[in-house]
């Protein structure tokens, strides 16, 4: 397995050309006057440059626009993704840089369960063999987000469980221009932002070429003391129109994050004794670097087919330097600091400088792949349809490091892990859109085969594993009247397991787990029923035969196993402009995206996945997670999901609104106790005192945003968020972890 980065490196060498020729050709002539001999040829790039699938899919989207993002100053990709229904985002560090999300009642931890896309590309570093997710570019640097959660989730993969992120790069501006804008705030916040670019017509025999370049630079404190994050991120976008039938779109990232990140949440005492911004793990650092190109061709044959072929690339590396993961299970500073365990467990402040261990998880990910996709309609079976239908080769390389240093500020030490994993993917789909009057009728497929590779390289064993799997999936529309719309999907879900999951590690020998699987059925109605509202509501039922569990999800650390598992409920979402229903010049809006989830229950106890010996892992009490049982709730997924916003604008420029988001009670552990002292080990147990155990109480946030359109090219934002400044706990997963306290900024964005 192993790979060729040339042809790699070649895209991405095109790619700066490219920029440095769109820079050189935007103004051909000295004057700054451009050549218009096709009036009408600049205008439709701008118009047919678009990615938006949602507003095509039979089954439930939602969509974030730009002027939302824009309008609420989301200070986070978690701020923006909880205004959809049936997305819930649970905080960390309270700076968005390690999201956890997931859709209809997974467990969000490191958005495992999602898939997330750029113009429709995969950007997970490894969806197949590792989909963690511990890096996420800036928000600010999107111009809209889609969310897909039905049957069309078929069209993308691996991961369609439960439902996609597809996040919108910007547009490449017609005529040359951009903006600046900064926003500064307290706990040290400062984000600037600058985008350039525009299009050029007739160059050098193309009908157009063009590129934007977008550069964020933010920094501030998290959610506790000693974290403090800096993010630089660099995005360059260029479109090469050859002619009316043929275009290519090129795009390349560079991302860093510098960041004094702690892992490890408070126990009992520390967050009642000490308080919710305690952290003393001063010591810590979280380096992420990642590069990415990606390479769009799109071919149209004719007005009704058309070919378009991405190809895409990305190297991600993580440095996390750490001295404390998961209390009490990795407790190494005990031997040289005696009271470390005691201190914390009773609240008492600790010097981490005391603890002589330091150990660092570095990893290194290098993907890539191709996929073409046709479009096309057709009347092959005498009925009006659209075919989509896609192949797709994808690769990941994973090179992982694991170094414990005998020093709080330690960088090298003993090597303790040092493998290689490689996941090779092939997948297909094909779905046709039946359009008969009222109705849409769209059955598809899709096929996908992994293969695994794993090599120790500290004892030299290594193992090969591979899989299978047909995917169905039905989609159904029907407009009775213009305003509304009834739909219904079905398909059948699947998320392959990760590569260390697939094969054992010392042995070589291939373990005894599968891909999650699951029926996912929905059926709903959206509807328009008058100029200025629209509504969408949904019902869900997805049932797993094989849902897999593993990490520090649900209580103390759960070794991998699988189970079966049932969430079914309902989403909604309504938005109303009354300007537009009573025709007035003001603007009282409001709007509430809602899920109800009743039914989140491990229908069968989760078994432990054996270790290579054959044995099953200790904390696995009769072959089971321990707690787990069926009738129980799962960790992790809260009954209720409200957001919440009324506001007032006016076309003068002027625009406020509150917002408050309501999160209800969830259980933090298999075993759904309402307490750490209900723990079975007793209420003065090491277990019961982590702060690992019980549950999480409900909560709301209120967020106050405005703003000021000045003059037409300036525009002012002052924003709080929330600003009742409660303090609320998010997690328990490594222990107790509090959401962010109030946060105040302001600041400006000029378009020039």
């Amino acid at each position: 397995m192993k790979r060729n980065k040339q042809g790699f490196l070649s895209v991405l060498l095109l790619n700066v050309i490219v920029h440095c020729a769109v820079a050189e050709s935007a103004n051909p002539d000295k004057t700054g006057k451009q050549n218009d001999n096709n009036p009408e040829a600049l205008p439709s790039v701008e118009v047919e440059e678009s990615v938006h699938k949602a507003e095509t899919f039979s089954g439930s989207t939602s969509v974030i626009d730009k002027a939302t993002l824009e309008r609420d100053q989301v200070f986070t990709v978690n701020e923006a993704l909880r205004k959809a229904p049936g997305v819930y985002v649970r905080d960390e560090e309270g700076f968005g840089l390690r999201p956890n999300i997931a859709f209809r009642g997974q467990n969000p931890f490191r958005s495992t369960k999602v898939l997330f896309l750029e113009d429709g590309i995969p950007f997970n570093f490894a969806p197949y063999g590792d989909n963690d997710i511990y890096y996420h570019p800036p928000i600010e640097r999107y111009d809209g987000i889609e969310m897909y959660k039905g049957a069309d989730l078929t069209q993308f993969g691996p991961q369609t469980i439960n439902g996609a992120v597809n996040y919108l790069t910007p547009k490449v501006p017609v005529e040359p221009g951009g903006f600046v804008s900064f926003m500064g705030g307290n706990r040290d916040y400062r984000n600037g932002h600058l985008r350039y670019g525009g299009m050029a017509k007739n160059v050098n025999g193309l009908d157009a070429v063009g590129g934007v370049v977008d550069y964020i630079h933010k920094e501030g404190m998290g959610n506790r003391d000693n974290t403090f994050a800096q993010v630089d991120d660099a995005n360059l976008k260029s479109i090469i129109d050859f002619d009316a039938r043929n275009r290519l779109t090129l795009r390349g990232d560079f991302y860093r994050q510098d960041e004094q990140g702690a892992a490890f949440g408070l126990t009992e005492a520390e967050y009642r004794t000490i308080g919710a911004r305690y952290n003393p793990d001063k010591n810590a650092s979280f380096i992420n670097d990642r590069w990415s190109t990606s390479a769009t061709y799109e071919h149209s044959f004719n007005n009704d087919v058309t070919l378009e072929t991405s190809f895409y690339w990305s190297s991600y590396e993580r440095n996390w330097w750490r001295q404390q993961n998961e209390f009490p299970t990795e407790n190494q500073c005990q031997a040289s600091y005696p009271a470390y365990q005691s201190n914390r467990l009773n609240g008492i402040p600790i010097d981490m400088d005391l603890c002589a261990y330091n150990v660092g998880r570095k990893r290194n990910y290098e993907t890539w792949g191709v996929a073409p996709t046709l479009h096309a309609k057709h009347d092959l079976f005498g009925i009006e349809s659209q075919l989509d239908a896609g192949f797709r080769a994808h690769f990941e390389n994973q090179h992982r490091e694991m170094i414990r240093g005998n020093s709080p500020n330690a960088r090298d030490g003993q090597l303790l892990e040092k493998n290689d994993r490689f996941a090779d993917a092939y997948s297909g789909f094909v779905q046709n859109k039946f359009i008969w009057n009222d109705w849409t009728l769209t059955p598809g497929v899709r096929v996908e085969s992994v293969s695994y590779e794993r090599k120790n390289l500290l004892n030299g064993t290594a193992g090969q594993s591979s899989l299978t799997e047909i995917l169905p999936s039905f989609a159904m529309t029907y407009s009775p009247i213009d305003e509304a719309t009834l739909f219904f999907g079905i398909h059948r879900g699947f998320a392959p397991p990760r590569v260390e999951d697939a094969v054992y590690n010392d042995t070589g020998g291939s373990a005894e787990i599968g891909p999650e699987i699951s029926w996912n059925t929905e059926f709903g109605i959206r509807a328009r029923p008058t100029a200025g509202v629209k509504t969408e509501l949904t019902y869900f039922h997805n049932d797993f035969d094989a849902l897999t569990v593993l990490g520090t999800v649900g209580g103390g650390t759960v070794p991998v196993a699988q189970g079966k598992a049932l969430y079914e409920g309902i989403e909604m979402m309504a938005r109303a402009d009354f300007g537009d229903v009573l025709n007035w010049t003001h603007n009282p809006y409001a709007q509430i995206a809602y899920m109800w989830l009743p039914t989140a229950e491990t229908t069968e106890a989760f078994r432990c996945v054996p270790l290579s010996s054959g044995a099953l892992p200790a904390s696995c009490p009769g072959g089971n997670v321990f707690g787990s049982a069926a009738g129980k709730r799962a960790p992790y997924a809260p009954e209720s999901l409200l957001a919440a916003t009324l506001g007032y604008s006016h076309p003068s420029g002027f625009d406020a609104h509150l917002e408050a988001v309501f999160v209800s009670e969830q259980y933090a552990d298999f075993m759904n106790l309402e307490s750490g002292t209900d723990h079975p080990d007793g209420p003065n147990s090491l277990n019961a005192r982590t702060g690992t155990y019980g549950k999480i109480n409900d909560y709301v946030v209120v967020n106050f945003t405005t703003s000021y359109k000045v003059r037409k090219d300036l525009t002012l934002y002052v924003s709080m968020k929330n600003m009742l400044d409660n303090t609320y706990i998010v997690d328990r997963v490594r222990g107790i972890q509090a959401g962010m306290p109030r946060l105040v900024q302001a600041g400006f964005k000029y378009e020039f």
